[in-house]
């Protein structure tokens, strides 16, 4: 019976030859094969190899300013090339790309995790429309993320014509390595991940790497008896895999995510009190959140994206008893429960059910959300939307593009400037600005498109665009201002901290100033009145 063989990290490395292709599978630092990418760059750093690799990952895999997941392969050297889905929390990953030190390609998150079933099914790339009028096509940028790949000659997407339509084609990207992680590993290989709070993509991959021949290796916490692991746990078969690591220093390497160690509450083993998930103090990003809730539909199934969607949405839900009104999923594959914040995106305490995150992307991309809840960097007179490019840097695209490309309301969530902005609340007096921001995001031509408002108007999505101080729609003839907050003064503190001039609804309406008081505010009732039913 072909079995993998066990071996420790830097036997695994032995593998990783200069110039091939390396595929991680992880999110922020979740299901992080750490032990095995310590290896990489201390093999790096003191011997110069491997090196020149083309790295391709669906989602971004580090934690802000911490050293740990892919930031450990940020070396100008080790990387040649970087196809993946989002640096936003890798500032060295970004500070590579800006400074042309890596080619580097950005393409949608949810594409990237559905091509590995095209590639494992040898067809000819994955052909969507996701991606279509943004930098990811060809015709604007081709997601090339600096001067370096735009001068490179090479080409990760192209536009092809079926039946009269256009598409984005995403081209097959062979893998030589693939790097996953497991909880357990029985005598024969069979992996299991019943610790780990995602599902991810780790099967389609393993798929794509045996299509062309790549070797698959698999880091666990421990090794099990054969035969001790259930059949349906089983998430890859031994025989698809060649190389089982197993963690010697789980608490540091092998973590749940950065900030704890485990919690059964996110895997779905308990679950934990109401009263774990303690309700967040009114701030601006608060305040942002609950306005941006005041647009929904009774039942209504969510996504909320990183930023201030992930890191109050969830919450805001829980404080105000909306949970058996709203669906709320994340694009790692959570439904339900209450999200981690910042650099735990993509797990939930208490989740209802918890999917692959490959199959989350058909859900979002085929059938459509109803409201995604997005962060956004920009605004343009046209409706277009960045979030993606700020200056030199490059966080990229996530599975912003998937999801605002499909979902039927899309609500971005923002504040109106940014860069030390300043701004107290009251529930009696408003909003009071003490400080505007340095710089504007209201702005004639964002820097880069990530989201398409002449296409959003063409596929009748509604879309808005709301801030601490003020709201927008998109119409046919740009964004219309709707709203604004009590203590806000129109010319000063909205026209002109804007580069475009915007319509103005008539009447123009004014944020209930219940938003800006402690406790639960009252955005269920308000959606019940708006909506005309009870909830």
């Amino acid at each position: 019976m072909k079995k993998p063989v066990f071996i420790n990290a830097k036997q695994a490395v032995d593998w990783i030859a200069d110039g091939s292709t390396l595929c991680t599978i992880s999110m922020t630092l979740v299901c992080a094969s750490e032990t095995i990418l310590k290896e990489i760059e201390r093999r790096f750093l003191e011997e110069g190899h491997p090196r020149d690799l083309t790295f391709f990952h669906t989602c971004g895999q580090s934690a802000m300013k911490t050293p740990y997941g892919m930031t450990r392969l940020a070396h100008e050297g080790l990387l040649r090339r970087v196809i993946g889905g989002h640096w936003g929390q890798s500032p060295e990953m970004m500070a590579l790309i800006s400074g042309n030190q890596v080619e580097a390609y950005n393409l949608p998150q949810g594409q990237m995790a559905n091509m590995f079933h095209s590639m494992a099914l040898r067809e000819p790339g994955k052909l969507s429309k996701i991606g279509l009028g943004t930098y990811i096509d060809p015709r604007i940028e081709g997601g090339k993320m600096n001067r370096r790949t735009k001068e490179c000659g090479h080409d990760v997407v192209a536009v092809v014509t079926v039946d009269g339509e256009e598409y984005i084609q995403y081209k097959e990207v062979p893998i030589d390595t693939l790097v996953f992680r497991g909880t357990y590993a029985d005598e024969f290989g069979n992996i299991s991940t019943e610790r780990e709070a995602m599902v991810l993509e780790i099967l389609p991959a393993v798929m794509a790497t045996r299509r062309w021949g790549g070797k698959v290796i698999c880091q666990v916490e421990k090794v099990v008896q054969a035969g001790t692991l259930r059949p349906k746990d089983v998430v890859v078969p031994g025989v698809l895999v060649d190389a089982v690591v197993v963690c010697d220093d789980p608490i540091t390497e092998h973590r749940q995510t950065y900030s704890w160690y485990y919690d059964p509450a996110y895997t779905g083993e308990i679950r934990a009190p109401e009263s774990a998930a303690a309700p967040i103090p009114v701030n601006v990003r608060k305040v942002i959140g609950r306005r941006a809730l005041m647009e929904l539909v009774p039942d209504s199934i969510i996504n909320i994206g990183t930023g201030i969607p992930n890191d109050v949405i969830g919450p805001i839900v829980a404080e105000e008893g909306m949970a058996d009104c709203v669906t709320v999923t994340v694009e790692s594959g959570i439904y339900g429960g209450i999200p981690a914040a910042t650099i735990d995106f993509g797990i939930a305490m208490n989740a209802q059910a918890l999917i692959g995150h490959d199959r989350q992307f058909e859900y979002y991309t085929g059938a459509g959300i109803d409201f995604t809840f997005m962060g956004a960097g920009q605004m343009d007179r046209h409706g277009n939307v960045n979030a993606t490019r700020m200056g030199d840097k490059a966080p990229g695209a996530g599975g912003f593009i998937d999801i605002t490309s499909t979902a039927r309301n899309v609500v971005f969530c923002s504040t109106f400037t940014g860069g030390g902005l300043d701004v107290a609340f009251d529930p009696e007096a408003g909003v009071t600005i003490r400080k505007e921001g340095a710089f504007r995001k209201l702005v004639n031509e964002v820097q880069q498109i990530s989201y398409n408002g002449r296409l959003a108007l063409e596929r009748g999505q509604n879309m808005w665009y709301v801030t601490e101080r003020a709201v927008f729609r998109l119409t046919e003839d740009g964004p219309m201002l709707v709203e604004i907050a009590e203590g806000v003064d129109l010319q000063k503190d909205i026209l002109d901290q804007m580069e475009f001039r915007p319509r103005i609804a008539e009447p123009l309406k004014r944020t209930p100033k219940a938003l800006y008081g402690d406790g639960a505010c009252g955005i269920r009732a308000w959606v019940e009145r708006a909506q005309g039913v009870s909830l």
